[in-house]
C-alpha cells in the first residue's frame, strides 16, 4: 500500500513537470493548422495522470484484494508471451505498417491468447485500424507507418489531403 502511495507520488510530480513543458506550447485548436495545438496531448494525457494518482494517494486504506497479489512463476509464461506478441508487433510496424500489425496483434490477443468470440475479435479487429486512421491521419494530419501497404492509401490521401 505505501508502495502504491510512493508511485502515485512520483507520477504526481512526472505529470506536473510534464503540464508545465506542455503548457509552453499551444493548447487549444488551431486554427492555422485545423488541429489541436503541439501541447494540447501531453498537457490533458499528464492531466489525466495526475488526477488518477491523485485518487491513489488519497484513496482510504482499507484492505483491497490487488495488495494481496504475489508474482509466481506460472505467471511468466503468459507475460513472456504477450511481451513476445508486442515485440512483434512493433518489428512489423516498418514493414507490414502499423494498419497490418496493430490489428493482427488485437486479434491475436483476443481471440488466440484471450479466447473471446469471433465477433468481439473480429469487430475489434476490423474497427480499430479505422477509428485510429480518421482520428490520426485524417482529423490530425499525423501521418502513421504503413509500410508495403502504403499503395493502398493513395485514394484516401486524395479525400483528406
Amino acid at each position: 500500500m505505501l508502495l502504491d502511495k510512493v508511485i502515485a507520488g512520483a507520477l504526481v510530480l512526472l505529470s506536473a513537470y510534464m503540464m508545465s513543458h506542455a503548457i509552453l506550447l499551444p493548447i487549444g485548436w488551431n486554427g492555422e493548422t485545423g488541429g489541436p495545438g503541439g501541447g494540447a496531448f501531453p498537457f490533458w494525457c499528464s492531466l489525466i495522470i495526475l488526477i488518477c494518482a491523485v485518487f491513489v494517494i488519497f484513496r482510504p486504506a482499507r484492505s483491497y484484494e490487488a495488495d494481496q497479489f504475489t508474482f509466481d512463476r506460472e505467471m511468466m509464461g503468459p507475460l513472456i508471451q504477450v511481451i513476445i506478441a508486442i515485440a512483434i508487433t512493433i518489428a512489423l510496424i516498418p514493414t507490414a505498417g502499423a494498419y497490418v500489425a496493430i490489428p493482427l496483434f488485437l486479434f491475436w490477443y483476443l481471440k488466440i491468447y484471450g479466447k473471446h468470440s469471433w465477433t468481439l475479435a473480429l469487430s475489434i479487429t476490423v474497427l480499430t485500424p479505422i477509428v485510429v486512421f480518421f482520428f490520426f491521419e485524417a482529423t490530425l494530419k499525423i501521418l502513421l507507418p504503413k509500410g508495403v501497404t502504403e499503395p493502398f492509401f493513395f485514394p484516401l490521401y486524395a479525400m483528406f489531403f
